[in-house]
Parts: structure tokens; C-alpha cells; sequence
């Protein structure tokens, strides 16, 4: 488009080179159009950016960075030989201009009036940024020795400070150097993946062909295999998690016994050993010795087995039964068939066997 309107260009039958000298002076008007119309004031239109975000006084709107206006500039000053330029412009939202101007010693601009700046500027130095060295100062470090060894002593701080962050960089770096390593790391992990979906869907399809399903299945959930557990078990927990319940009662249980223990802990073994050592100490030494019947044994009786007189007296010889309550013990010296006779006529149609008797003992 450009180059066409360069070379193809009207000229009028009445356009003289020597009278007008250009088209412009022809028509009366200049190459920037509407831009150069306050151009004899020292103003030129111009299309100005936002450099940051801003506050209208006018209408008190926020106003972003990058809102572009058609705004008047003209030059006000020189800084040295840089010039000072200043930007009139109208807010979009309301009837109110503002006037921004450069500002070439600290390479920024300036609100001049009608607006407000959002406060986002930091301290370069507590910001830890690289900082433009200025010409006095690098000339007083390479004259002055010991500014210089001050200027090197911070510079070692800033950097045994900072040496941790940078060699978390640099691993960061290097962990994503080797580009081969991780193309073939990520490629075995699609085709892993992949396998895995192919799997789960050749289970699916069978199971579709099994039930004569028609409809797609969605993946498994952990509450879709906690309700299956619990129509088929009747339990939540399924085998492998009740074995891992064990293994970890298992792990946490302690090494050592318990030095406390409980009435309901004791077993009736305990209780009959306990009533053995209690009988031997309230017992003098000239009674009769322990028999079966303080050790709290019984002696069943059954129709199977006819009882022989040989057994009868086997039976005797190993112990007593324990006399029954209401009834008066034998004295000692004396034999317990005398003191029991009917013990000793039994029907030969019964058979008796020795038992603990627990009826004595406390309940679990």
C-alpha cells in the first residue's frame, strides 16, 4: 500500500512543479493531515501509550497500563541536550485531561496533573537487581584501594548469600540438560501408560461379551470396590486389607509382656495353680497329702464302658475325688473308701474319668 501511494499519484491539468513545488502546497494541506493541525503552536498529535496504571481525578476510574489516547505533544525542556517532551490527552471516561512529561534523569515519566499513579515502583538494591555502576563510582574503585576492598568484601557477602539459590537453579538446569534422556524417559512412560489402557480395555470388552453388555464402562472407583466388597462379603474391608490390619496389630504389638495383669487375663490353669500353692501353704506338714480332689478334679462318669475292679484300683491309687459340699470330710489317717463306700459299688455298666472342675474358678 505504501509503495503504491508513492508512485501512483494524481496530478491536476492545472498542477505547476514551478508555482506549487509539491501536491501538498497544491492542495493546501500537510503530509500528516489532521495530526499537524495545531502544528504552528508546537503541537503535534500523536498516538501516546500509558507507560502504568493511573488514577483519574476527574472520575476517579482506573485507567491501565497500555491504554493508548490521541495526545498533544510539544516539547517544554531540555535536559542537558535531551529534550522534555509533555502529553495532553482527554480520559475516555470523563471531560478530564491529563498532562504527563518525560523525565530523562530518572528514565521515567511524570504525572504533571488530572490523574494519580498507582504506587508499584521498587528499590532496585532491595530488590536484589543488578545495579548500573555510575561513572564517579567506578572511577573511585579503580583509584581508591580501600573502597575497593570494601566494594569486594560486600560483593563475597552478596554471593555466599545467594550461592544456595543458584546452585537450586543450576540442579533445576541440569536435571532438564540431557534432552535425549528425558524424550526416552517420557516416551517409555506413554507406551506404559498406553499398555495399561489397552489392558483395562480388552477387560472391559470381555466383560461386556460375558454379561451381553451393550453399554461403555466407566473406570473403577474405590467406593465401586468397597460396595462390591460389601455385597459379597458383607464387609467393607476386604481379605487383603483385614491380612493388612494383622501384619500391622502385629508390627505395633509390644516385645515384653505386661507387668499388669488383669482378673479377666487369667487363665483357669493360673487359677487352678494358684489354689495348689494356697492348699500347700494352709496345709500342716502331718495332714494327709494332696489329693485329687484338692486339686479341684472330678471324676465323670459314663454308660459306654464297663469299669473293671483293676481300673477301680489304678484310679484310687492315682488320687480322691473331691469330697461334694454338705458332706463331712474323712479324718486323716483314714482311707477315702471308707469314707465314700458308695464310690466304691459302682454298676459295671459305668466308667468314670478324672476332669478339672472350673466351677470354682472365676468367670472370664
Amino acid at each position: 500500500m505504501g509503495e503504491r501511494k508513492g508512485v501512483n499519484k494524481y496530478y491536476p491539468p492545472d498542477f505547476n512543479p514551478e508555482k506549487h513545488g509539491s501536491l501538498n502546497r497544491y492542495h493546501n494541506s500537510h503530509p500528516l493531515r489532521e495530526r499537524a493541525r495545531k502544528l504552528s503552536q508546537g503541537i503535534l498529535i500523536i498516538r501516546f501509550e500509558m507507560p502504568y496504571n493511573i488514577w483519574c481525578d476527574g472520575c476517579k476510574n482506573h485507567i491501565g497500563m497500555g491504554v493508548r489516547y490521541n495526545a498533544e505533544k510539544k516539547k517544554v525542556g531540555n535536559y542537558y541536550t535531551t529534550p522534555i517532551y509533555r502529553f495532553r490527552m482527554k480520559c475516555h471516561l470523563c471531560v478530564n485531561y491529563i498532562e504527563m512529561q518525560t523525565d530523562p534523569a530518572n528514565c521515567d515519566y511524570v504525572i504533571v496533573s488530572g490523574a494519580q499513579r498507582k504506587e508499584e515502583r521498587w528499590d532496585m538494591a532491595d530488590n536484589e537487581q543488578v545495579l548500573t555502576t555510575e561513572h564517579e563510582k567506578k572511577q573511585k574503585l579503580e583509584t581508591d584501594a580501600m573502597y575497593r576492598l570494601e566494594h569486594g568484601e560486600a560483593d563475597r557477602s552478596t554471593l555466599k548469600k545467594a550461592l544456595p539459590t543458584l546452585s537450586h537453579i543450576q540442579e533445576a538446569q541440569n536435571a532438564w540438560k540431557d534432552d535425549f534422556a528425558l524424550n526416552s524417559m517420557l516416551r517409555k512412560r506413554f507406551r506404559e501408560k498406553k499398555k495399561a489402557m489397552l489392558e483395562e480395555e480388552e477387560r472391559d470388552q470381555a466383560l461386556q461379551a460375558k454379561a451381553s453388555l451393550a453399554i461403555p464402562l466407566v473406570p473403577e472407583t474405590e467406593d465401586d470396590r468397597k460396595l462390591a466388597a460389601l455385597l459379597k462379603f458383607h464387609t467393607l474391608d476386604s481379605y487383603e486389607d483385614k491380612q493388612k490390619l494383622k501384619r500391622t496389630e502385629i508390627i505395633s504389638r509390644s516385645w515384653f509382656p505386661s507387668t499388669s495383669t488383669s482378673t479377666s487375663s487369667t487363665s483357669k490353669a493360673s487359677s487352678v495353680l494358684k489354689k495348689l500353692a494356697q492348699n500347700r501353704r494352709s496345709v500342716p506338714a502331718a495332714s494327709s497329702p494332696i489329693t485329687v480332689g484338692h486339686l479341684g478334679i472330678v471324676r465323670r462318669r459314663s454308660r459306654e464302658v464297663p469299669e473293671s475292679p483293676q481300673h477301680m484300683a489304678e484310679t484310687l491309687k492315682s488320687g480322691e475325688p473331691r469330697v461334694p459340699a454338705g458332706m463331712a470330710q474323712t479324718p486323716p489317717g483314714t482311707s477315702q473308701e471308707a469314707a465314700n463306700p458308695q464310690d466304691k459299688a459302682q454298676p459295671c455298666g459305668l466308667s468314670s474319668s478324672l476332669v478339672a472342675d472350673y466351677s470354682g474358678s472365676e468367670s472370664e
